[in-house]
């Protein structure tokens, strides 16, 4: 089954990225440390998978191509994301990978550092026993979604950046008979906690240590 990685990124501008980290490390700070979480996430993307870049905002695709050039694995494509709120552009992602032929599509972000190499290959296992995949957010979200067809409705309705995300998602599919597997949960790197909680996973990563608090 082709897989392809929609990773769902915006450019690397201070006040726009990592913005609750920020309020505690500065701006400068919380974009080099939201650069190298998205490049370490490019960098576990299985051999053999497809890779796109779902970009925000729309006029940035320059700027997105300049900073990962020789990061994403040849053949990457980009792409803009479309107005909307996050479940809009979650959506439009899985069809844009659905009409390209994808076998199923991972939407993933570019902030949890355990989202590795070993979890992904997880994730594929887990998708031949079920329509879809999930690795769960600590915070209530998740920071994968896999799909083995298109399932709008599991992104409508979503209280978006709240810890219901997961919850709610979950029921809809349980409305749709969608069968799901979830995986062990992680830490995405919303804020200074977070950052403290991934510290582990940190030392690791010799890129970050400088950013160990």
């Amino acid at each position: 089954m082709k897989i392809h990685a929609a990773l769902m990124l915006k450019a690397p501008r201070a006040g726009t990225v990592k913005t609750r980290l920020a309020a505690s490390v500065g701006d400068a700070r919380a974009v080099a440390i939201y650069k190298q979480l998205a490049e370490h996430q490019i960098r576990q993307i299985p051999p053999g998978w497809q890779c796109s870049v779902h970009f925000a905002p729309a006029g940035a695709g320059r700027e997105m191509q300049e900073w990962l050039a020789g990061l994403v694995p040849p053949g990457t494509t980009f792409f803009p994301q479309c107005e909307g709120d996050l479940g809009v552009r979650m959506c439009q992602a899985v069809n844009t990978e659905f009409l390209r032929g994808a076998g199923a599509v991972a939407l993933i972000g570019g902030d949890c550092p355990g989202l590795v190499t070993a979890v992904l290959a997880d994730v594929q296992n887990a998708s031949t026993v079920a329509d879809v995949v999930v690795v769960p957010a600590t915070d209530g979200g998740y920071v994968l979604l896999l799909l083995k067809n298109n399932h709008p409705g599991l992104f409508h309705q979503i209280s978006w950046s709240t810890d219901k995300v997961l919850s709610q998602t979950l029921a809809a599919a349980r409305k749709a008979g969608i069968t799901v597997c979830m995986l062990e949960e992680l830490t995405d790197v919303d804020d200074v906690n977070d950052l403290t909680t991934s510290e582990k996973i940190f030392d690791g990563l010799p890129t970050f240590k400088g950013h160990r608090l």
